[in-house]
């Protein structure tokens, strides 16, 4: 990356407004949302963020009234995104944006160790057009799904279109509800678990509930929607959309989802899963162009239904 404000790119100028400190590289993230967090902090490392003219730094307090100044470069070259031909489950789709089903099996978006055969390559030869949305190696993607999670996902066809939906995901008008089997019965018919969620401490693969700074804030919502013997169907609605939030609020529970490789212990499943039993199964969302509001469903994967099927089975023998 150049200096300051050389070369093309876009130079913005701020003021923040707020009465109590946040951290600079946090509050960018809230005001370029199509941004992400690790590109805005390039940004500051490479000195396009000043704050009352001095060169800032991620961590740097914004205090009432600080100018802050962003010299925004155009998009990252994408390397190595390729269109890929690939069968997409189109739940809708207009001029701009689309709703998927999205399998088992499929990761969201290329990254260094996984560059092809990622839903984004199957996007890039449905809509030609994205690549310029968005930047980096994610073009049009409004939030992620787990590889081994499915149903439900939004893609941005337009700028303007990623830029309403991200704000939509990050003020909660936008909503997402999910169904997992999870092992154990919940004492209670429904609950929330707040916990912030960061890197596990031992286990820098995994995530975990933290109490210390590196966590986020997270919010999951559950209800019971069927006991089954030892296991039980949840439905969970989300007010933040942390990386693996349901997965890891489920194990900080005791009721880690069934067929989770990372955060459940147990091995032995009443049916073979390609992984995680959570989908995504309704997205709600205020189209951002005709402000109509959508809802979005995606039908259970078979592999699903069948889990379901064989537990009420074996509840029905075991009453009988």
């Amino acid at each position: 990356m150049g200096g300051f404000g050389e070369g093309e790119g876009e130079l913005l100028q701020l003021t923040y407004p707020k009465p109590l400190p946040m951290r600079l590289d946090r509050w960018l993230v809230a005001q370029r949302p199509e941004q992400s967090r690790a590109r805005i902090q390039k940004f500051i490392e490479a000195g396009y963020v000043r704050v009352n003219g001095v060169t800032g730094r991620a961590k740097t307090p914004l205090r009432h009234g600080d100018r802050v100044e962003v010299w925004m470069p155009p998009p990252e070259p994408l390397p190595y995104l390729v269109a890929q031909a690939m069968p997409l489950d189109v739940l809708y789709e207009d001029a701009h944006l689309i709703v998927l089903n999205k399998p088992a099996g499929l990761t969201v978006h290329p990254a260094p160790g996984n560059k092809d055969g990622t839903l984004v390559n199957g996007l890039l030869h449905h809509c030609p057009d994205l690549p310029g949305i968005g930047g980096e190696l994610r073009p049009g993607i409004v939030h992620r799904l787990d590889k081994d999670t499915t149903g439900c996902i939004v893609v941005a066809k337009s700028q303007e279109a990623l830029v309403n939906l991200q704000v939509q995901i990050q003020k909660r008008i936008a909503s997402r509800d999910y169904l997992g089997v999870v092992h154990g019965q919940p004492a209670a018919d429904h609950g929330t678990v707040i916990g912030a969620i960061g890197r596990h401490p031992a286990d820098r693969k995994k995530y975990a509930v933290v109490s210390d700074a590196s966590g986020r804030h997270a919010c999951t919502h559950w209800q019971v929607q069927e006991r089954l013997g030892d296991y039980a169907l949840l439905r969970f609605k989300l007010d933040t959309g942390r990386t693996h939030q349901i997965r890891v609020h489920s194990a900080h529970m005791g009721h880690p989802i069934v067929g989770d490789p990372v955060y459940s212990r147990c091995r032995r499943l009443p049916l073979a899963l390609p992984g995680q039993a959570l989908h995504a199964v309704r997205l709600g969302l205020d189209h951002p162009i005709t402000r109509e509001r959508l809802v979005l469903e995606a039908p259970l994967p078979a592999v699903f239904e069948q889990l379901l099927e064989r537990l009420r089975s074996r509840l029905a023998k075991a009453g009988s």
